[in-house]
């Protein structure tokens, strides 16, 4: 039972159809990716507020309107759809995703939506496994770098012995893997991958090496 000091739960609840998309309540969220127009031209991205049937997405070029838009966003993977309407800094699309990709959405931003509010535990949608070889480096962005042992990872952070504290929010790189600091534990911090598909991509090139 939540106590009466921490602020209601938002939920998401799944959209079935296409056609009550445009229905749906958007949540707040902040998270960061990238676009790709009908022309092929890629661009980073931040969506602001986002249902499973739509997105507000601030973005340097809106595109036009009907246009066709593919999107990788941390956390929630590939979205794509067409836009709806150009705002100022960017623009609304529609998604386009099937019931199960709808339901999935709707679990990602519950808990996207709650999870500093309510002091939510870190998203377990990965499994974490811990690897053969656990000792690695972790590189600041000024060039510093420290030896570290990786407690467990998965394709969506991992957990490190450190003995530093990088500030939360911190961009490092964890072997060759792009990521920011998302906590701090007694031993060390756990970090968030920048992409999950960059760590599905590496996994997979591992995988074919051996």
């Amino acid at each position: 039972m939540l106590s009466d000091d921490l602020p209601s739960p938002q939920f998401v609840a799944p959209v079935r159809t296409a056609a009550t998309a445009g229905k749906f309540q958007r949540v707040q969220v902040s998270v960061l990716g990238r676009y790709m127009l009908a022309d092929r031209r890629e661009f980073p991205c931040q969506v602001l507020e986002m249902s499973p049937g739509d997105a507000i997405v601030i973005a340097p070029a809106a595109g036009g309107v009907g246009e066709k838009v593919i999107a990788y966003l941390d956390l929630i993977g590939r979205i794509e759809g067409t836009i709806l309407s150009q705002i100022e800094g960017g623009f609304v699309m529609d998604l386009a995703a099937s019931p199960r990709k709808r339901d999935k959405m709707a679990a990602q931003l519950t808990w996207l939506a709650n999870k500093d509010a309510l002091n939510l535990p870190e998203d377990r949608r990965h499994e974490r496994v811990v690897p053969d070889i656990r000792h690695s480096t972790v590189a600041l962005d000024d060039g510093r770098r420290y030896n570290c042992k990786i407690i467990d990872i998965s394709l969506s952070g991992a957990a490190v012995e450190l003995d530093v504290r990088p500030a939360i929010g911190t961009a490092v790189t964890l072997g060759r893997m792009r990521a920011r600091v998302a906590r701090h534990f007694q031993n060390g911090v756990g970090v968030e991958f920048i992409s999950a598909q960059e760590m599905l991509t590496v996994v997979q090139q591992n995988l074919r090496m051996n």
